[in-house]
């Protein structure tokens, strides 16, 4: 599940000290997720993007999840009042390179035009990925596409009608030289929207926050 989105900037401290104290924690504990991680941008808009991996996209359809997004506790539903422009998609990996976790993330949201998802997808997969985490600074490479809408909850009737995602490139880095030249290619003129790209947002995170399962369990 991918999501970006801003907070009221006076709601900025209260919301980074629910998200890791309270909503990261509740999140983890539902059967199927994974892990989740909170990145704050250094460079682009919006503020934040977060990242929850999941066991398969079931999980994210699942009673147990509805549930919660349906029975928001009263901190979470007062946070919610605070959120700007969220984006959320349930998203299928298309296809991955590289191992690890990067400090720097580059976030690369596009809609491919009519008729071009798979030439813009197989460029990606076929050119893009496998040589991206062979250059020095970069880590990993992940491709994503929305695969299932998202269903309305309660949490959401609070915050606002989201905006789904389509098409996402999430590239991974140590070094932010290295991720910059990887953006520079992907969106430069040989890059995505000369293959059919649309409606392109990019935006560069560092890492802020991330809790696994394992220790919510622990």
């Amino acid at each position: 599940m991918l999501l970006s989105f801003d907070v009221a900037v006076d709601s900025i401290a209260e919301h980074d000290y629910w998200h890791t104290y309270e909503h990261l924690p509740e999140r983890l504990s539902i059967p199927g997720f994974l892990r989740g991680t909170r990145w704050v941008t250094v460079e682009g808009q919006p503020r934040y993007m977060v990242l929850y991996e999941v066991e398969s996209l079931a999980i994210l359809t699942s009673s147990p999840y509805l549930e919660r997004l349906n029975a928001p506790t009263p901190w979470t539903a007062r946070m919610m009042t605070h959120y700007r422009s969220m984006t959320r998609g349930f998203c299928s990996v298309v296809s991955s390179a590289g191992f690890g976790l990067g400090r720097l993330a580059l976030l690369v949201r596009y809609k491919p035009t009519h008729g071009t998802k798979a030439s813009v997808e197989a460029r990606l997969r076929d050119e893009v990925l496998p040589e991206l985490p062979a250059q020095p600074g970069l880590g990993s490479a992940h491709l994503l596409r929305g695969a299932v809408t998202p269903t309305m909850t309660n949490e959401q009737r609070i915050r606002g009608v989201d905006e789904t995602v389509d098409s996402a490139l999430i590239v991974t880095a140590y070094d932010d030289v290295a991720l910059k030249g990887a953006k520079d290619r992907i969106l430069g003129p040989l890059g995505i929207e000369r293959h059919g790209a649309t409606d392109i947002r990019s935006a560069i995170y560092a890492i802020h926050y991330s809790l696994s399962r394992n220790e919510i369990d622990a």
